[in-house]
């Protein structure tokens, strides 16, 4: 195995590593089925931009310890422990306060320009769904599942759950996802569009940091490009989205990373990529 660099995130609620160009980020509360914390947070906040903006990582791979990915947020704080200076805060001051928090957790995911994948060992729910979903693919073990979960607490959804689950799975699955708060399993999940690939319990971890490895070996900026070009295709129609494909590949076609490809092929060797 080559070297793996452990980075301080700040807490031991979530660890971060870096082997073979994936920084692979783990929620380590398994006690509370990875449930965001006051800890957790705002170092997974933090490691997603570093991650995301340093030039020695070209993947972004998040799991969580233990038999769970993530439940969401915290239900019990929820209750009496809320802390002194939230609820001092108008209702303005609430709301603006949660969309910071929003943008900086999935909406700086969305916006990393490098594949970005989500291990499930166990359960997503609620925030912790749209922290998956946020990612470019999701990888589950057999036993894991999801559920939106908001509608068991009374409440209606935030991080960009609709938005992402309505691109995922389609406008009436993601309204019946969201309605019944029911568990869908793995299965089911793979079966809809949720996730991408279901594996073996006991096979997950290698199986995802495989995949990672794989495209963290790959051109980093034609998988950049490649990101733009897809979520492109969301938002405008065909003629924009092509022209902004054309310029991408001729920007391509100038770099060493291409140059090798072709060299490789025609040497039937494998392409040795350096991001440039």
């Amino acid at each position: 195995m080559s070297n793996e660099i452990a980075i301080d995130t700040g807490t031991d609620e979530l660890l971060c590593a870096i082997r073979d160009r994936v920084a692979i980020i783990t929620l380590n509360r398994p006690q509370a089925r990875n449930s965001l914390s006051d800890h957790l947070t705002p170092a997974l906040r933090t490691m997603i931009r570093t991650c995301g903006e340093n030039p020695e990582i070209g993947v972004l791979l998040i799991t969580g310890a233990g038999t769970a990915f993530c439940s969401g947020g915290d239900v019990k704080g929820m209750g009496a422990h809320r802390d002194k200076k939230k609820t001092d805060m108008s209702y303005d001051e609430k709301v603006a306060d949660l969309q910071e928090r929003q943008r900086l957790l999935t909406g700086a995911l969305v916006s990393v320009r490098k594949p970005t994948i989500a291990a499930l060992p166990g359960p997503a729910a609620g925030a912790g769904l749209a922290i998956a979903m946020a990612c470019d693919i999701r990888i589950a073990a057999a036993s894991a599942f999801i559920s939106t979960g908001y509608l068991r607490v009374g409440l209606s959804g935030d991080y960009g759950i609709a938005w992402l689950l309505t691109r995922l799975v389609g406008t009436s699955r993601a309204r019946e996802l969201m309605f019944t708060a029911e568990k869908v399993d793995a299965e089911r999940c793979e079966r809809i569009g949720l996730f991408n690939r279901v594996v073996p319990d006991d096979k997950l971890q290698e199986e995802a940091f495989a995949l990672a490895k794989s495209m963290a070996e790959g051109p980093t900026l034609a998988l950049r490009y490649m990101k733009d070009n897809l979520d492109e295709a969301l938002l405008f129609d065909f003629a924009t989205a092509r022209d902004h494909e054309a310029e991408r590949l001729v920007r391509l076609t100038t770099t060493a990373d291409h140059r090798e490809a072709v060299q490789a092929f025609i040497e039937k060797r494998k392409a040795v990529f350096k991001g440039s």
